[in-house]
Parts: C-alpha cells; structure tokens; sequence
C-alpha cells in the first residue's frame, strides 16, 4: 500500500499500450468476421455519437438541447488548465524505448501522430467524415490557444470497442501516467512550464496499470483543499492516502441509477460530477458559475444509449441464457427488455467478496465534508457515510464495456462467469475484441515476466496480485454448470 501523508498544496496550486491495431478471428469458413464486426462497431458508435450528442447539429426552433449543450461544454469548454500543447505532443515520441522510436523515427508525421495516440492510449475524435480525427486533439481534451490540450471528463470516460472511438464509453488503453511523465521530460527539454498534473504526478500516483486511474485519491486531494462552501484554504494538509487504481464505469447507465460510484455513497447532481474541476484556481464563484454546464453535462451523460452488439447472436442459446439470468442474476442486476426493471441495491462487501480497497479507501470525514459541504446543497442531497458495500450495475452494454469489476481486472464476462479461470496476470494483446470471451483481447500470465523492468512496461500487464487489484469474488456463477454459464454469456450480448 502506499500512502502519501505530505501537504500537496503544489500540486493543484495556483498554476491552474502501445498496442497495435488487429483483426479480430475469423470463423471457420474463414470469413472476415473481425473485420465486419469492427466496422460495425464503427458506424454504430460514430453515428451515434453524432446524431444524438453532435454540438454542430440544431433541433426544432434553432435550440440546442440541453444533452447537446452538455456535450458541446465537454468538448470546446476549458475547466481545467491545458496539459501540453501540439509542440510537447509531436516530440512525445522521443521518450519512448525500442522498437517504438525507431518506428516513430521512420514514420511519416501523420503515421507518427497516430502511433503516439495508440502509445497513450489516446481515443481519435470523430471527424466531420465520421471518422478518426489524428489530426485534432484527442477526444478527451478540448482544444485550446496556441495547440492547448485541456482535459476533459472524456479522458477517461471516452474508450474505444473492437478500436473504434466511442463517447461515454471507458477508457480501457489509456497511460495517464505514462502520459505524463512523458509530457514531464518534453517540456524540461524544451524549457516550457509544467501544468498541474506534471506537479502532481510527482507526489502521487496517477495510475499503476494502464487503462486505469486512481481517481479517488484526486478527489480526496482537491477537496482537502475547500471549505463547506468551496471556498480555497491551501493552509491544509493532505490526510493519508490509500492509493488504488478504478477502471471508469460507463456513462450510458447513470441515468438508470439514484446515486454515484462504486458504492454508491454520492449524489446523482451537476455539484458531485464537478469535484475534479476543484483546482484551487477555479474559486467558489466560479464553480457556482459552472453549475448550470454541468447540469447540461449531466444531461449529456443521461441521454446516452448503450450500444448495441454488432456482431452475430446465437437467439435460442441467448433466450436459454435470458431465463437463467433472470433466475439467478436479476435479482441484483434488474431484468431487461420491454418490460425491464432495475432498482438500486448495495451488496454487502461481505457476501460480494471482492477488492474491499476502495470501499475502505474514503474515510468517514471525506464522504462527511460532501455531507455537510456545497456538494450535496449543505445535506439535502442524500450522501451515505458508512456504505456496507458496492452497488450492483446495471448492465446495459455491458459487452462493450470490458474490464469489469470496479477495479478493472476481470478481462472478459467469460471470465468474470468463470471466477476460478481469472487470470493472475494479463495484458492486452491488442485493439481487438474478443467475441468468443465477449471482453478484451489478452495474453494471460502467471505473474509479469522477468524481463519487463521499466515501470511503463510494467504498467501495461495487470497484476492482480497488487494492492487493490483483486480479481476475487462476485462468485455467484459457481452455481450455473457449463452450458448455462454459456447461455448466459449469449444473452449478455443483447443488453
């Protein structure tokens, strides 16, 4: 465990894999089946993405909706300081080991551009011709004067499926922390100032295994800093924290839920989906002026649809496994269809059995200073302080949203259907979907090999043997034999 107990005021102060894209398997009449399936994906998600959330596009009477307005904030707005500009991003390439500078080196400028997106695991926005943009910044960042990126929710919440670029989906490939410790020796080298993550990052971990983030303690840090009322008081230390990775949830299932986060402690409201923007630049007046934007953000969110399994569906297996499911698993998870019902329930961390780290890790006094603060309208938003556990999801999409479990280390539902097959060690192996295991693409191990040393390579295997990273529990499948776990995994294609 590691724990940072030093004042941070710095950090936050006043300056306001590589992997390679792949075909997925092909069937055994050797049909291009990967290939269909991507480009499925890829219309399904870039048309998505810009008929319902496109910020160029007017409704009925010239209006924006508010969902569109959330989305147009997300990408033009600057809540955050930028990070780097075009100049750092074009030279990230000559921190990186061999081979992958040389291959850089040897590429073209569009070529290199998109090798250092995939490197960080950085997701294209979509282009006026629906599709990968390289040539803007990524979708997670909001560009700025003079080549600014500035971050945005979409870092994280903005992934990719089968390599194709979609909203509100997690991001599962991307190296925060390989990120900026990159961006860290670019702007030495060439004598630019560093940002607030680049502070950061040197006092506390960003993230041990790409694909996830230890956001929680971010939270915890930026809110050490601010008063009930928001107001900044940089006099205050930082309490000791218990770092662990999350793997992001999916936006598209917020607005089927009453509350937020693993365990469901916070409030669903514009004030709780800001606590990120809590730079101590950003005073009380200006987070107050935000409110509305990010009311038009949670909108956004709440609009979103997940999206649909594009690849073939065994219907008499999925229709098996649907009656299985609402046998066993409803009673937590909800039913789906025409007639689906999801209610919100905390499993207790007892009978779940999983990773108990990021429950433990938010003391009593954080989930209070929401309780008391501005967060939660000074108490009237309901904000539970000692949750028992962790709230069942619901589980639209949840084909496309691989890793599972909140920590991210679970690679596919045949895994997480299997608890006694989960893989110690894993790595992605590419870009890819896998559609017999339903999830991510890996290569398992039974520890990281002896010859990775360099922290970035550690970064991209997930080890489940490190502090907070279990992949124990949620071994309710135990009870299902064979061919209804089978069944169960069809019909999970069709939510």
């Amino acid at each position: 465990m590691f724990t940072t107990p030093t004042p941070l005021r710095r950090l936050f102060g006043p300056v306001r894999p590589r992997w390679q894209r792949r075909g997925l398997p092909t069937s055994n009449d050797r049909e291009p089946i990967g290939e269909r399936f991507g480009l499925l994906v890829c219309r399904l998600s870039l048309v998505a993405l810009l008929a319902i959330v496109s910020f160029g596009r007017e409704v009925s009477g010239g209006e924006l909706s508010p969902a569109e307005k959330g989305f147009r904030n997300l990408r033009t707005q600057h809540y955050l300081p930028p990070d780097f500009d075009e100049e750092v991003f074009a030279e990230l390439w000559t921190t990186w080991g061999e081979p992958e500078r040389t291959e850089a080196a040897n590429a073209t400028d569009a070529a290199r551009r998109k090798l250092t997106f995939e490197y960080y695991g950085l997701i294209p926005a979509p282009g006026a011709d629906r599709q990968p943009d390289y040539a803007q910044p990524a979708l997670g960042y909001a560009p700025g004067e003079k080549g600014a990126w500035h971050m945005t929710c979409l870092a994280c919440h903005g992934g990719q499926v089968a390599g194709q670029p979609m909203a509100g989906l997690p991001n599962s490939n991307i190296s925060l922390q390989t990120l900026t410790e990159d961006v860290r020796a670019v702007k030495l080298r060439l004598k630019k100032p560093f940002g607030h993550l680049d502070y950061g990052s040197l006092q506390l971990p960003l993230s041990a295994t790409n694909g996830t983030t230890n956001s929680v303690m971010f939270g915890v840090v930026l809110a050490t800093f601010r008063r009930p009322d928001m107001s900044v008081d940089l006099k205050r230390t930082v309490p000791p924290l218990v770092h662990h990775d999350m793997d992001a949830p999916p936006f598209w299932n917020v607005k089927y839920k009453t509350s937020l986060y693993a365990d469901g402690f916070a409030p669903k409201t514009a004030r709780v989906i800001m606590q990120f923007m809590m730079i101590p630049r950003n005073s009380a007046e200006t987070m107050q002026d935000w409110e509305p934007q990010f009311a038009e953000i949670l909108a956004w969110i709440e609009s979103l649809e997940a999206p649909k399994y594009p690849g073939p569906i065994d219907e008499p297996l999925a229709a098996n496994g649907r009656m299985v499911f609402e046998e066993h698993c409803a009673k937590c998870h909800g039913t789906y269809g025409a007639n689906g019902r999801y209610l919100q329930q905390t499993i207790d961390i007892r009978e779940l059995g999983t990773d108990a780290v990021r429950l433990e890790a938010l003391t009593p006094d954080f989930r209070r200073w929401m309780k008391e603060g501005w967060m939660s309208h000074y108490g009237e938003d309901q904000v539970i302080e000692e949750p028992a556990g962790y709230v069942a999801p619901p589980l639209h999409g949840i084909w496309a949203s691989a890793p599972y479990l909140h920590n991210g280390s679970v690679p596919t539902l045949w895994h997480l259907l299997h608890p006694d097959k989960r893989p110690m060690v894993w790595k992605r192996t590419a870009a890819g979907y896998d559609q017999a295991r339903v999830g991510l693409e890996v290569t398992e191990y039974p520890a990281v090999p002896d010859d990775v040393a360099e922290p970035r390579d550690r970064r991209r295997y997930f080890d489940t043997q490190l502090f907070g990273k279990s992949a124990a529990g949620h071994t309710f499948p135990d009870v299902l034999s064979p061919a209804e776990k089978q069944a169960v995994l069809e019909y999970l294609k069709t939510l």
